[in-house]
Formats: C-alpha cells, structure tokens, sequence
C-alpha cells in the first residue's frame, strides 16, 4: 500500500481518480489546488499524480516546486493538452511520466504501479545513478553535473547497456526535437562526458564501437 497524492481540479475527475486507486489498494490524499498541494506534503507522497492545468499555478512549475523541496517520489502528469511541446516541457520540470486525458482508469494504474515499482527499487552498490531532478551522475557517492543533452545520451546508452546504440539513435535521444547534428558534435558531446565519468572512474564503460555508435558496457 503507498500513499498517493492526486491534484487535479475537476471534482469529478478527482474522485474518479481517487476511488480508483483506493480500489487498487493505495492510501490516496487529495488537493484542487497547487497552494492545497503544498500544504499536504507530511507525511511525504510516495507518488503524485499531477494536473497541468490547476487554477492557481502550471503543473510544469508545480513540479519544479515540488522537486526544489526534496520531494523525488515519481510524477504522473495529467493533461487535456497534447501538444508535443506540453509534453517536452512537462518531462523537463521534472515529471515521470505523462497522460493525455482523456484517458483509461486501467493504463493509469498499470503506469502507476510501474513508477512505484522502479521508485522502490534500491540501486546496486556500485551502479551508476542518474538524477533527473537534479541531472546528476552519481557513482559510489560521487556526483557530476550533466547538460540536458549529456544527461539524454547517458542515459539512453545506459538503458541499452550492452548494446552497440547507433549514432541516429542517440541523435534521437540527445535532441529530442529533431535538431541537425553532425557526427561531430556528437563525438563533441561524448568526449565532455567521459572527461565527467572519468572524474568518476567509470569512463572505461562508454565504449566506442567503430563504424556503428557507442556502448555502455
């Protein structure tokens, strides 16, 4: 059983939102508004699923302000916009995840139970961790900071560890909104982000594969 925290404007909705998870077996708190949000932060949600459109604030600046207090437990954004730029910008503020309404009760659980899956999972002693709140890379307690587009490229390579990840793929993952790169800023970017795991100790583990792209082994 986790406690959730669900805000969302619409009472219909809310309850909605509410009797389901409940139904799922989940402790549920519920806010209309960001201000009320705020407030109900002890004891700390171990999930918050997030309107967008509040009448007192953003969503995206919500999750900013939830992320600037400490809180790291997932966000599940909710939004009647689907515009690729409303969705951009809410993975940027911080969000985990992102449904367009309308939606199903029965993706949205799946999806939660997803997010609370990985949240509980505590990392291996020696696992590189990325932050995406704070886009940090961390190794046995040591951080570095990372660009946004540092950040994409490890972690789209760490995510297929082992795999030799093609260089349009990590084009892809870099800029996400379909800039034109040449193979030399990407091999630019790369190098800035072995000098950082080098710092590390882990560089050896961004491999070059000749002709193809790069792994993460």
């Amino acid at each position: 059983m986790a406690l959730l925290m669900v805000c969302e404007d619409d009472a219909t909705v809310r309850g909605l939102l509410k009797r389901a998870l409940e139904r799922d077996g989940h402790r549920v708190c519920v806010a209309a508004t960001a201000g009320s949000l705020l407030r109900q932060l002890e004891p700390a949600p171990q999930l918050v699923v997030l309107d967008l459109g509040l009448p007192d604030a953003d969503g995206r600046d919500v999750c900013l302000a939830l992320r600037a207090r400490g809180v790291d437990a997932p966000v599940l954004m909710l939004t009647a916009m689907d515009g690729l730029h409303h969705k951009v910008g809410g993975f940027e503020a911080g969000a985990d995840d992102y449904l367009t309404k309308p939606f199903d009760i029965p993706e949205l659980l799946v999806r939660i139970r997803a997010l609370l899956r990985r949240a509980a999972a505590p990392p291996a002693a020696g696992e590189v961790i990325l932050d995406p709140a704070k886009h940090v890379v961390t190794y046995n307690s040591v951080s570095e900071g990372l660009t946004p587009t540092e950040f994409r490229l490890l972690g789209r390579l760490i995510a297929g560890q082992g795999e030799a990840v093609r260089r349009h793929a990590l084009v892809a993952a870099g800029w996400p909104l379909g800039a034109q790169v040449s193979d030399n800023t990407l091999d630019s970017f790369v190098r800035r982000l072995r000098t950082k795991l080098g710092l590390l100790g882990v560089a050896e583990r961004l491999a070059t594969v000749r002709g193809v792209g790069y792994r993460w082994q």
